[in-house]
């Protein structure tokens, strides 16, 4: 049920057990600091799982990135029940940043769900200071949703991802 996808470059998997030190380390570093972040590797693991989760909850999820079989970063959808909208995210590993990774990733995820699912739209919620998530978002075709709802009440923007444009 959970899906595998190529790109030209990337290969989008399911989540390995052996994936989560990675994800933990990222995690609870000042890299994080847009997703809520730092947190702890306690924590770290109840949003790692809540990843995997969503795909036989939704029917989307998250997958990790993987580049040249070097784990590279995740994307993917989620829809905790404090998010109005299912929202689309993405992070890159150091050592993978600058490369364009998370445009492709996003593209890639967007489209497969946009083509399994019969959701109208995605968001994603991005920190009014991050600006290389909204520079993703935009590239990918989103478009800022000043009337949409966001988790936060200030502080965070909402990017539309409407189905083919992506």
């Amino acid at each position: 049920m959970i899906p595998t996808l190529h790109t030209k470059r990337l290969t989008l998997r399911p989540y390995l057990r052996g994936d989560f030190d990675t994800y933990a380390a990222f995690m609870a570093s000042d890299r994080a600091v847009y997703m809520d972040g730092p947190i702890d590797r306690n924590q770290a693991w109840t949003w790692f799982t809540n990843d995997v989760a969503t795909w036989p909850l939704y029917g989307f999820g998250t997958l990790a990135i993987e580049m040249d079989g070097k784990l590279a970063g995740g994307v993917g959808l989620v829809h905790p029940p404090h998010f109005p909208e299912p929202e689309c995210g993405w992070f890159i590993y150091d050592g993978f940043t600058g490369m364009g990774l998370a445009e492709e990733a996003g593209r890639a995820i967007i489209n497969h769900t946009f083509a399994t699912t019969d959701l109208p739209s995605i968001v994603s919620y991005i920190g009014e200071r991050n600006a290389a998530s909204i520079r993703v978002a935009q590239k990918l075709g989103a478009v800022h949703d000043v009337n949409a709802k966001a988790p936060e009440d200030k502080g965070t923007l909402v990017y539309r991802h409407m189905r083919g444009k992506a």
